[in-house]
């Protein structure tokens, strides 16, 4: 997801992107690049330390697992101004930016209808989706941060809205990975398996889900029934044969995010004696795939 917003945002006019990468990451990417959708797009890479004028947007794009070692490596690319997006799953990766960096003030963000597959250096979407982003409540005239993101969303061509309720629409996005990442996570297999409306694969998915709404509302965000309709409206228009981020975790066998999916939904279902069997078996079952 990352590499794919880099690209639209390198081919826009007047920008200039940075990746921030050590070690063999770093040696890789100087080397062959990325390839987004086949055409090739090499970045400036920077160190951690390397003394650079502190970036305008801040995109942190790494698996949640890695927030806390990345979260130092950023220190001397940011400044006051800096606009900072983040792109990982989950409800808490803005809370724990903004507790590495007070100075800072991160957009709540989420992006969705995007079905990008990663292939060591080569990426591929047939969606790129949409992001919303703003403050916890936006009303027009919107802050000067968002402003500035949209324009420059604008000028990359890159689609984007601006909710009302961005908390509300955080959870709507923890709704959808909660169900969709973790049964094709465990099934690994692509995003057909929920799209078919017969499929036992999609019963279990909005199960999952139907348990996020309840422990939503414990929360206090009113997440209801419809939104999870608005998830299999933009689910039909995914492609059948790509994969979610977790069934491609799955699949390399790489440690993957249910921590903060089905094991979040069941530690606040706790919290609030709320029962959460669908979540705490996926949770179960994505660990014991760690494994293997």
């Amino acid at each position: 997801m990352g590499a794919s917003y880099a690209a639209k945002l390198q081919d826009a006019p007047d920008t200039d992107v940075r990746v921030i990468a050590t070690g063999a990451r770093a040696e890789g990417l100087r080397r062959e690049g990325v390839t987004v959708n086949g055409k090739r797009h090499d970045f400036t890479i920077v160190a951690p330390d390397d003394t650079v004028e502190p970036a305008d947007l801040l995109i942190v794009a790494v698996k949640h697992m890695a927030l806390p070692e990345a979260l130092p490596q950023v220190s001397r690319h940011i400044s006051d101004h800096t606009v900072i997006v983040s792109l990982l799953n989950g409800i808490t990766s803005e809370a724990q930016i903004a507790e590495a960096y007070p100075q800072s003030h991160p957009l709540l963000s989420i992006t969705f209808g995007i079905d990008a597959v990663r292939h060591g250096h080569e990426v591929s979407y047939s969606s790129l989706g949409k992001m919303a982003f703003g403050e916890a409540v936006n009303e027009p005239p919107y802050s000067e941060q968002a402003q500035w993101l949209a324009r420059l969303f604008d000028a990359a061509g890159l689609a984007y809205e601006i909710p009302t309720d961005m908390v509300r629409q955080l959870w709507w996005k923890f709704l959808v990975n909660t169900g969709v990442n973790q049964i094709t996570g465990v099934l690994e297999a692509p995003y057909r398996i929920v799209q078919d409306p017969a499929s036992p694969a999609r019963d279990v998915m909005i199960a999952a889900q139907r348990e996020v709404v309840a422990v939503a509302r414990a929360q206090g965000v009113d997440l209801d029934e419809s939104d999870i309709d608005s998830w299999l409206d933009v689910l039909d228009g995914l492609g059948p044969t790509q994969y979610t981020s977790m069934a491609q975790d799955t699949l390399a066998h790489r440690r993957c995010e249910t921590d903060i999916f089905g094991g979040m939904v069941h530690r606040l279902g706790e919290e609030a004696g709320i029962p959460t069997p669908v979540n705490a078996s996926l949770w179960g079952l994505l660990k014991a795939k760690e494994l293997l």
